[in-house]
């Protein structure tokens, strides 16, 4: 049964006409059955409010404009006070909103130089993707339709070779890019495309497979809807490179059981018995090797690191430069020594790198073997103390130089059990191997969530909640850490039982 239309169900947003060019089917749930969308995880809200967050920065390139308060306000109210502004002779206007052809769009900040208006769109990446141009040629559609006369169009980004020095420095902080000749070309585009959307919203629910423009350019928020026919393992659950899925999928090889196994290269093969037959893996031999790479003292390391933070929050770093903030060490002097613990959690709205690199260069000793799990991160961390503290450069380098890796042994399949699920991320091959540990129930159960929760901290004023956070960033990073030495004990156990 097709819907009962109106003005309504056809009137699109710039944000609708964005979604319509993804995906013709989401545009039509977004319309008609909004109650089938998925809850918006917490990285989709981050990601919102680091958007919002920019978009404030991105006014003081332009400063003195008047914006277009919208949280309360129709739009028929943005619409006019739109208009007021511009009959008032506002030079600038941030959130700037119009409608033409029943299309409504808001533009970031609109300028006027020399008697006309400039487009410039605020984005919080650190380039111009191909899908921001559709963004902004849908808001000089609308602004031209309505007889505005418009001499440039710009999309403002991220400059992430900026590093702070002081205050932040907007005009260096952003990169404005004129794409005004593309927006003037896809013109035709717009037109044709917005047709086509209506006309669809005029019938039945398109009938549009999954793919890969469920992700591209943005992950839908329709997937458990439209993704339901599929199992749970499916042949989307193989990890690794190997054959595209949807070409399978497209085949009718949706079941893993229907996948054969000579099209598989040897991990996503291994993920596939693994499932099929509860098969494990254990080489001996290459065990015993990783281990012998193993020496004492033995440290076992973990950082905890800001997470995807566009605007940076201390000198001598860039936007969406990895700042730590956190570290847990456990410490083994010999075979027979007591496993010591020593960690470090950096306090709100100060800068921890320096008290975190003194302490830590306290806690290692300089012939320890350090083994972490996924050396490129913590090597990644390390590089840049080293360069923010040239005065330790040496020391921190000789700890880069005694890293192992613990992560080799799983990400090369030398040791696998089927409940790691093809994955070997610490959070699957912890309980896959030592069933009584996990992070469940931690309060904070990965880093994402541990960067967002101390820089939380930082607009939090009861000290009872700041140290609540506090103690589960503590016991969350101790866990990595412990989480290594006890998968170490479990492969010497292996090595003695299975008499490596």
């Amino acid at each position: 049964m097709a819907p009962v239309n109106s003005i309504v169900n056809l009137y699109l947003s710039k944000s609708q006409f964005v979604r319509g060019l993804q995906c013709h089917k989401a545009l039509y749930l977004h319309k008609y059955r909004p109650d089938l969308k998925d809850e918006a995880s917490v990285d989709q809200e981050t990601k919102f409010q680091s958007g919002t967050d920019v978009g404030k920065y991105a006014q003081e390139l332009f400063p003195g404009g008047v914006e277009i308060v919208f949280d309360d306000s129709s739009l028929v109210d943005q619409l006019k006070q739109t208009q007021q502004e511009i009959e008032n002779g506002a030079g600038v206007i941030y959130e700037a909103a119009f409608s033409y052809n029943d299309i409504f769009v808001k533009v970031d900040i609109l300028r006027k130089w020399r008697g006309k208006w400039e487009i410039y769109e605020v984005k919080n990446s650190s380039s111009v993707k191909e899908h921001h141009y559709n963004d902004v040629a849908v808001q000089y559609y609308v602004l031209k339709g309505c007889g505005l006369p418009i001499s440039k169009a710009f999309i403002v980004h991220i400059n992430n070779q900026y590093v702070k020095n002081g205050d932040i420095n907007v005009q260096e902080l952003f990169t404005k890019e004129n794409i005004t000749q593309d927006v003037i070309q896809s013109q035709d585009f717009v037109l044709e495309e917005v047709g086509k959307m209506r006309e669809m919203l005029k019938g039945e629910e398109p009938d549009v497979d999954i793919g890969s423009h469920c992700s591209n350019p943005y992950d839908c928020d329709f997937w458990g809807h439209c993704w339901q026919h599929i199992p749970e393992n499916s042949v989307f659950s193989l990890k690794g490179r190997g054959p595209d899925k949807f070409d399978l999928y497209r085949q009718g090889i949706i079941r893993l059981e229907d996948v054969p196994k000579e099209i598989l290269p040897r991990d996503q093969r291994i993920q596939l018995e693994g499932a099929l037959e509860k098969k494990n893996v254990t080489d001996k031999k290459a065990i015993q090797e990783f281990l012998d790479t193993l020496w004492y003292p033995i440290c076992f390391l973990d950082f905890e690191t800001t997470f995807m933070v566009p605007i940076p929050l201390f000198d001598g770093t860039r936007p969406y430069q990895e700042v730590p903030f956190q570290y847990s060490l456990h410490y083994q002097k010999n075979e027979h020594a007591e496993i010591m613990h020593y960690e470090y959690l950096g306090a709100s709205q100060k800068d921890p790198r320096k008290d975190l690199i003194d302490n830590l260069l306290n806690n290692i000793p300089a012939d320890a073997c350090v083994l972490t799990y996924n050396q490129t991160f913590e090597i990644g961390v390390l590089s840049d103390l080293s360069n923010w503290f040239p005065e330790h450069a040496s020391r921190i380098e000789n700890i880069i130089g005694n890293i192992r890796d613990l992560m080799g042994p799983f990400r090369r399949k030398d040791i696998y059990r089927w409940e790691m699920q093809g994955s070997y991320s610490l959070k699957y091959v912890l309980p896959a191997l030592l069933s009584n540990l996990n992070y469940d129930e931690m309060e904070i159960n990965n880093g994402q969530m541990a960067a967002e929760s101390w820089l939380n901290t930082w607009a939090m004023e009861d000290p009872k909640d700041i140290q609540i956070i506090r103690n589960a960033l503590l016991e969350y990073c101790k866990m990595d850490t412990l989480a290594m030495v006890k998968i170490v004990e479990k492969l010497r156990e292996f090595c003695i039982v299975e008499d490596c």
